[in-house]
């Protein structure tokens, strides 16, 4: 049987509770996220509103009323010439992995920054993700950096890879 397709939605603030769930079970089973504790309740909401409240989308998929998964950008670096290039992040809850959900909240973010003006898009993946490495390249992202040994989890050293998509 299909699994049902995913609406892409802007986030409510009820969403959160499902954002929560699927960045929380990215931090204890992958490398996708630098990051050993899980947060709370409080720290997810502190992202969402001070994304939106910067003129940041943050997406939803939504099989149903369920969160299937997530994605937003922001800021690359800090300074000005920066201002037209963002990083991204997308995560997906383990059961919906693998069928086109990732894929949809990309492209999605994609239109989102090209309506922004964005010129660059930016992903960094941990560098044994072969999954999001390829997903991204079949997207039209290009490898364009290796930090060797730029994060630290689990007792051993990740290296960071950054990937480039230019929009215009």
């Amino acid at each position: 049987m299909a699994e049902p397709r995913v609406a892409i939605e802007d986030a409510s603030e009820d969403d959160v509770e499902g954002i929560l769930a699927i960045f929380n079970d990215v931090i204890a089973t992958s490398t996708s996220v630098f990051s050993e504790e899980p947060v709370s309740l409080e720290n997810r909401l502190r992202w969402f509103r001070d994304r939106r409240a910067r003129g940041f989308p943050v997406l939803v998929a939504r099989d149903g009323t369920a969160v299937a998964g997530f994605g937003s950008f922001g800021d690359f670096r800090a300074p000005t010439g920066y201002r037209f290039t963002v990083e991204h992040s997308v995560h997906v809850r383990a059961d919906r992995r693998g069928q086109g959900v990732g894929t949809a909240l990309i492209e999605a973010l994609v239109e989102r920054a090209r309506s922004a003006g964005v010129h660059t898009m930016i992903a960094g993946i941990d560098a044994q993700n072969e999954g999001s490495l390829r997903l991204h390249e079949r997207l039209g992202f290009v490898r364009c950096a290796r930090i060797p040994e730029a994060g630290f989890k689990w007792g051993r050293w990740l290296d960071l890879v950054f990937l480039a998509r230019i929009l215009s």
